[in-house]
């Protein structure tokens, strides 16, 4: 393989590692030196080096010989798009996604920042939908418990909540999920909120 592509690689997974040279050079036990020379194309790193630069970048050596990154923006609606299964069932919204980017990971351009945020997003909608219900099942239990009677007009507010509820969380991941398959069609910067950063780098 030639020097340039190598170079090319690794100054690419060192980005989207967010990682400096100095740690890079930390965690692979090699001199900055020889972390230079490679990232400049100076120089062939030898197999014992090879594989210490990809452990140290989280890829096998054969994953960083032959790993390129490619642009596939129908890939990236696609998984953006994925996160609809939601509307089937909640849970499907995150498998879905996830399943998606760990089988491209690394692979394609903006992919592991896109599926991050996709996934959290959704993640964070999971837990917010049932906590939700949650809260409203313990606060009619509370009710119920201190005013000693269940009337049918406390159930049907308790139902007509939970109906407003959830159609205002599936409208609001809906659109969240178009609005940000607009944005990745627009090469822009996708914008997920709320979302917790379960998964990080």
């Amino acid at each position: 393989m030639k020097n340039g592509n190598l170079a090319k690689r690794v100054k690419e997974l060192i980005k989207r590692n967010g990682l400096s040279q100095e740690e890079l050079t930390e965690n692979s036990g090699l001199s900055l030196r020889t972390i230079q020379r490679i990232e400049n194309g100076e120089t062939q790193p030898t197999g014992d080096t090879l594989k210490r630069i990809a452990k140290a970048l989280n890829v096998t050596p054969n994953e960083l010989v032959d790993w390129t990154i490619m642009e596939d923006k129908g890939f990236l609606k696609a998984l953006n798009l994925s996160a609809l299964t939601f509307l089937f069932f909640p849970i499907l919204g995150i498998l879905v996604p996830l399943i998606m980017w760990i089988s491209k990971k690394d692979k394609l351009k903006d992919l592991n920042k896109i599926g991050r945020d996709v996934i959290n997003f959704e993640i964070t909608w999971t837990v917010l939908l049932f906590l939700g219900f949650l809260l409203n099942a313990g606060y009619m239990a509370y009710y119920w418990e201190t005013n000693g009677v269940v009337s049918a007009s406390s159930i049907l507010s308790s139902v007509r909540f939970n109906m407003f509820f959830l159609i205002f969380m599936y409208l609001f991941n809906l659109v969240f999920v178009i609005f940000n398959t607009v944005l990745i069609d627009r090469n822009k910067q996708v914008r997920y909120f709320p979302k917790i950063n379960f998964l990080r780098k």
